[in-house]
């Protein structure tokens, strides 16, 4: 009983390093979005510049999320192996200089390479936080912290047309690039001088006793990741549910994220000045969705027979209201009744990504967090890339109605198969004898 208190209690330098780590990961996810949101903010002021079609603003809008989601498969082993501090150090100086050099293109395809440019360094944000919480929180804790560093998605989403457009109101659109990407460039360089990863050798007994008491041993001592670990974890169900889950749950949230201005301006028939107040609204509830997630599912983790189940059930229940909410936003003529479900639906969307970063540090071996978070988010990002284009499609063609219906069906078929194929943690191979384990690794294919 003793030993369980104990390992309650947060030793005082790791409540700092906690302290320090969540500070400057919810700083760097904040200007994380608002890197990716000035193209949105400053749309119409681009064109007009550089005189673009709709077309190939389209293209310009999605550059950022294809190199974003291709990256995602090997930075996540890069981050296992390398350390957070130095990919995610590494990537806030080149998206930096990427969202800078923004402010200086003078043509179409420069501003294309820009984007790519920043989706690649952007990549390594999410798996670096997810590796962070797997090293300094212990296992039934990680769903508070996680929802914290990812309340700065939703928070920089809501935050990037409150800020920008008084830069680009006042300066040009230009400064708006400049000004955000020295803003990543002064928080790569604390980042780098401040944050450490831990060293287990240099841990005390009760350091030790408090972040590993929740794990086996083999576990909290696995070695490094190899390319065949990163490359074995596509044998479990398990992973493929998380990819194509999380595709489901982004594809949904970003229907939203990219369409809802345009679609309250069109389908809703505000006005602009109603429709940017408007529009922050949902955000605002998302950021308040992923706090409430990460302590809610640390909650439900603690009362399950297994952190896993406690993870995934949390994800499915904040699926399937993301689809129920969705419904009636896409069917009712009321603008209030709509705004309020739509702000329903970021809130659980939001939720559901805390969740889904939380399940990936009870799932995946200690060693390969980061890799099985950046397949997930992979395939998050493949559903976000794919919700632009379909749902202005879908909406040329018939309406918003169909392309807001069309998400809702893609997102419970997520929450479908994080709720059949997710069902038990990924083992760690190399902590456990061959002959035990060649038979069954097989049954989780």
């Amino acid at each position: 009983m003793n030993e369980a208190h104990s390992a309650l209690l947060v030793p005082p330098r790791i409540r700092r390093q906690q302290t320090i780590a969540l500070t400057l990961l919810m700083i760097s996810g904040v200007i994380n979005y608002l890197d990716r949101g000035t193209l949105a903010v400053a749309n119409e002021f681009v064109r007009a510049d550089l005189n673009l079609s709709l077309g190939e603003m389209g293209i310009l809008l999605s550059a950022f999320s294809w190199s974003y989601a291709l990256c995602q498969l090997p930075v996540g082993a890069l981050v296992d192996r390398i350390g957070p501090r130095w990919l995610l150090g590494g990537g806030l100086v080149l998206w930096s200089l990427a969202q800078a050099s923004g402010g200086l293109v003078s043509s179409f395809g420069w501003f294309v390479l820009a984007r790519v440019i920043l989706g690649i360094g952007e990549s390594p944000q999410f798996p670096s936080a997810a590796r962070v919480v797997s090293n300094w929180f212990p296992l039934r804790s990680r769903g508070t912290p996680t929802g914290i560093f990812n309340s700065a998605s939703p928070l920089g989403i809501a935050l990037a047309p409150l800020c920008l457009s008084v830069l680009i109101a006042n300066l040009d659109w230009r400064w708006a690039f400049y000004l955000t990407g020295a803003a990543g460039l002064v928080v790569a360089v604390i980042w780098l001088v401040v944050y450490r990863d831990p060293v287990k050798a240099d841990l005390t007994e009760a350091e030790r006793l408090y972040l590993y008491a929740d794990e086996s041993p083999a576990k909290a001592a696995a070695p490094k990741v190899t390319f065949a670990d990163w490359r074995a974890l596509f044998s479990y169900g398990t992973t493929w549910g998380m990819l194509l889950g999380y595709m489901g749950s982004v594809y949904l949230n970003w229907v939203y994220l990219t369409w809802l201005p345009g679609y309250l301006r069109t389908a809703r028939h505000m006005s602009l000045e109603m429709t940017g107040a408007a529009a922050a609204v949902p955000f605002f509830c998302g950021f308040v969705g992923a706090l409430v997630a990460g302590w809610v599912s640390d909650r439900i983790a603690k009362r399950s027979r297994s952190a896993v189940l406690g993870r995934r059930n949390s994800m499915v229940i904040a699926m399937l209201g993301m689809v129920v909410f969705t419904v009636p936003a896409a069917l009712v003529d009321s603008n209030v009744i709509a705004l309020a479900c739509i702000s329903i639906v970021i809130f659980l969307a939001n939720a559901s990504s805390a969740c889904a970063w939380s399940l990936a540090t009870a799932v995946a071996p200690a060693n390969r967090v980061a890799s099985l978070g950046s397949i997930q988010n992979f395939g998050g990002f493949l559903g976000g890339a794919l919700a632009p284009i379909l749902t202005g499609y879908i909406a040329q063609t018939w309406s918003f109605q169909p392309a807001l219906l069309t998400g809702a069906g893609i997102a419970l078929v997520g929450a479908l198969a994080y709720l059949l194929l997710v069902r038990k943690p990924i083992p760690e191979a190399r902590a456990t004898p061959a002959p035990v384990v060649a038979a069954p690794a097989v049954s989780h294919v």
